[in-house]
């Protein structure tokens, strides 16, 4: 390391050999081909670029270092190793460089370059290492409110579905067609009855938990009470140990995911079965509401076959009233005999029309008859579970 003393003389012989050095390199430029020019310029654009990355490097370990440190690295000279020296004797020949630009040009041995190198790449592998473990703490917290969060969408999804099943379609009253107040009020009281349930299950998980924590507490406490130190041996078997919960923990998570999927595939299946229903109920109530109609059109039909039959029997008696008549009968007077002929015309008459009547009302019996034949039939094929009953109520 050069003194104070050296002043002028250092000053004058650095000028003198940069004077040389560049009339040297002039020359052997002067006298180098194209070729061999251009080989240089790209080693010196190769050793300039080291030098850049070198120069980083050293920046980065000299902003790092505090300077109370490298004092005491003076300090401390005497028994400092030669690595450490040559590093406090560059930062003092750096700051006295500073000064001028007469002095000469310093460099670092490779021993101190691979020095600050292995120092940087620690640095930078410690860097690396906190920063991927924040990275796994903030991942582990992103997993964790998304499992939450699809566990509450599943909640969410499970609540929406019983309140729609058991409040807006069954609390329903049949004939006002509003929800019944009552259901409602019970079904709410349920869910906060099952909420404190809950709430105080998840209580006495915690006061649990806060117990199992204080007892480790005081084991530890112990511990370190007692001087009981973990050595290498038992950090390694803890970690081992940690690796199996770990996997535990995993096969649970699998368990517990292929749980979910199959609940999950259930749940679709138990809807479809309940919408199959829902469709099942509202077509019998329909095929019964029909069946109710065609009972009572049916019922209209007889009381109107009996009305015709009843009719029909008195024309009848009527008719072998007057055939009877007719046989008994004595031949009067010719004006007797006109007046009875009158007489039986108007009766042929009346008679054709009831006998007219008869027919229009045998044919209307037909015709209801074929009308009742096809609605049983109908009614066997679309519903023969309808037709049983009926006939069991019968």
């Amino acid at each position: 390391m050069t003194s104070t003393g050296e002043g002028p003389s250092a000053t004058g012989s650095s000028s003198i050999s940069a004077n040389t050095s560049q009339i040297s390199l002039a020359d052997q430029f002067a006298r180098s081909t194209e070729e061999e020019i251009l080989i240089a310029l790209d080693e010196m654009r190769t050793d300039n670029e080291r030098l850049e990355k070198e120069t980083i490097i050293l920046s980065r370990y000299l902003k790092r270092v505090d300077p109370k440190d490298i004092q005491t690295q003076i300090k401390g000279l005497a028994e400092a190793s030669p690595v450490q020296q040559d590093v406090v004797r560059v930062h003092k020949r750096r700051s006295r460089s500073r000064t001028g630009s007469t002095e000469r040009l310093l460099k670092l041995t490779t021993e101190q370059k691979c020095d600050i190198a292995q120092r940087e790449h620690d640095e930078l592998r410690e860097e690396i290492n906190k920063f991927k473990h924040e990275t796994e703490k903030v991942l582990d917290t992103y997993k964790a409110t998304r499992e939450e969060a699809e566990i509450r969408q599943g909640e969410i999804k499970k609540s929406s579905y019983e309140f729609n099943r058991d409040i807006v379609l069954g609390a329903k009253n049949p004939r006002t067609g509003k929800v019944i107040a009552e259901r409602v009020s019970r079904y709410f009281e349920d869910k906060m009855k099952t909420r404190k349930a809950l709430i105080e299950k998840l209580r006495l998980k915690n006061s649990t938990l806060k117990v199992q924590k204080k007892k480790l507490q005081m084991a530890l406490k112990q511990k370190e009470d007692m001087g009981e130190v973990l050595h290498e041996v038992d950090f390694k078997q803890l970690r081992i140990e940690n690796n199996q919960y770990l996997e535990k923990i995993d096969e649970r998570n699998q368990e517990l995911l292929k749980l979910k999927h199959s609940s999950g595939n259930t749940l679709q299946v138990l809807n479809t079965y309940k919408k199959k229903l829902n469709h099942l109920t509202m077509e019998s109530n329909r095929l019964k509401k029909e069946i109710a109609q065609r009972e009572e059109l049916l019922s209209k039909i007889d009381e109107e076959t009996e009305s015709v039959e009843k009719e029909r029997v008195k024309a009848e008696s009527v008719n072998v009233n007057l055939r009877r008549q007719l046989q008994d009968y004595i031949v009067p007077e010719v004006i007797d005999y006109v007046q009875v002929r009158a007489d039986l015309y108007d009766l042929t008459k009346t008679l054709k029309t009831w006998e007219r009547k008869v027919d229009i009302a045998q044919m209307e019996l037909q015709k209801y008859q074929k009308q009742w034949m096809l609605m049983r039939e109908h009614s066997r094929s679309v519903n023969p579970w309808a037709n049983m009953e009926q006939h069991a109520a019968l």
